[in-house]
């Protein structure tokens, strides 16, 4: 059936299924409704009915919340997939995006012109997740976060009202604070000359080497150009220490000598989409992370132990992420030298509990380094998780905000940040 211009799913409707499908397989809920909008006025309606019949609101677009938060169990969903398109001024160089898009529709749009704007690393996450989250990717090292380069929002209110959001307290708090404060259903970006040219280098060590490696590596980081990120993937018995370069020039750092190297030219859009396959939906998926404000030797020697439990990777922040100030956006830990992440994926049920275990044995040995966590990075860590992503003035900032735009929480399927006054509020599941 449908509403407006918005269709209405229920159990059982044909594409119910298809439309409650997240990224990770471990959640598998059922909402009572799921409204899949076409248009702004379409998200401001479901929210309105959803909260006169009391309904739990989930928002899905690309569905790539790790705790599986863009789908409710017996509420509202919200599908912004219809809302998927992404255009581009060229003389401008500003991109106007719907809420439900993806990030591949963002970077197809904006590569025609030889532009581009900080995106993540899986062309099938939603650009409003990851943005609203921060937002890294290839581009940050040159020209910050997706956050960063937000122009303005067009935000639908816990009260269904639809506001443009270009500055003041809440502009602050879209940049960085989550899906805490409404559903954004536009976003228009600033967009950089980046041409349309990338070049992935890895180099692999074994054994007693790996060590030395990475220490070159990650000295190497503190001083490379801006158009390179530094990676690096540890697994049993291999060290995989590399670096993303976006842009014309070249780079060849010391740090590749005695590796088995791979030099990997190709375009923007296919590095975009180097992770789609592995990143894949379907797979059930566990992971943990933590912000790594320094690298002593002693964390080098941890993170290659981290590999032998699972897979670990460690990604370079620094350049223009750093050159914001702290207290500017709601993103925190802006001083961050590599975000570490370790996990799998897998599709038996039968191994949940050993690969939830080896993850966490893993950020175990990282976790006297640590020093915060991405947001977007957090899975079912609850509120101890959401206090290592922000620290605590901004914390503050961010609920008094809560306190203003949502203070019923409605919108709390998200890394929560619940408002603080004594009243009642609902709080995400366990």
């Amino acid at each position: 059936m449908t509403t407006g211009t918005a269709e209405v799913l229920r159990p059982g409707d044909r594409g119910y299924d298809d439309a409650r499908q997240v990224w990770n397989a471990m959640f598998d809920r059922r909402p009572a409704m799921i409204v899949r909008c076409r248009t702004v006025q379409d998200v401001a309606g479901a929210v309105r009915v959803a909260r006169e019949r009391d309904l739990e609101i989930s928002v899905r677009c690309g569905g790539h919340s790790a705790a599986g938060f863009g789908v409710t169990d017996g509420g509202l969903m919200i599908d912004l997939t219809p809302m998927g398109r992404a255009s581009v001024d060229p003389a401008r160089r500003r991109a106007y995006v719907q809420g439900g898009a993806l990030l591949g529709a963002l970077d197809d749009a904006a590569q025609r012109y030889g532009l581009a704007t900080t995106a993540g690393n899986v062309s099938h996450t939603g650009v409003g997740g990851l943005t609203l989250g921060g937002g890294m990717g290839w581009l940050a090292r040159q020209h910050g976060l997706a956050c960063d380069n937000v122009v303005s929002y067009e935000l639908v209110t816990a009260d269904g009202s639809v506001e443009r959001v270009t500055d003041g307290e809440l502009f602050w708090g879209l940049k960085g604070g989550g899906g805490n404060f409404g559903i954004v259903t536009g976003f228009e970006f600033a967009l950089h000359d980046t041409g349309t040219e990338a070049l992935v280098v890895e180099a692999t060590f074994t054994g007693a080497a790996r060590h030395a490696a990475m220490r070159r590596w990650r000295d190497e980081h503190l001083t490379a150009p801006r158009q390179a990120t530094f990676t690096a993937w540890s697994a049993p018995g291999t060290l995989t220490l590399g670096y993303v370069w976006v842009g014309p020039g070249s780079f060849s750092p010391a740090f590749l000598q005695g590796g088995a190297v791979t030099w990997q030219p190709m375009s923007y859009l296919q590095l975009q989409r180097r992770e789609d396959s592995s990143g894949r939906h379907a797979l059930r998926r566990y992971g943990r992370s933590h912000y790594l404000k320094s690298m002593p030797d002693a964390a080098v020697d941890a993170f290659i132990a981290a590999g032998e439990h699972c897979g670990a990777g460690l990604q370079g922040y620094g350049g223009a992420i750093a050159d914001v100030a702290e207290d500017a956006t709601a993103f925190g830990h802006r001083d961050t030298m590599f975000e570490f992440g370790a996990g799998s994926s897998w599709t038996d049920p039968a191994q949940d509990g050993a690969r939830r275990a080896a993850a966490r044995a893993a950020a175990a040995l990282l976790e006297p380094f640590a020093g915060g966590v991405y947001v977007n990075s957090l899975g079912d860590e609850g509120a101890a998780g959401v206090r290592r992503a922000y620290p605590p003035a901004k914390l503050a900032r961010l609920t008094a905000l809560k306190d203003r735009y949502d203070p019923d929480n409605v919108f709390h399927l998200n890394q929560n940040i619940p408002p603080s006054a004594a009243r009642f509020c609902r709080t995400p599941p366990a």
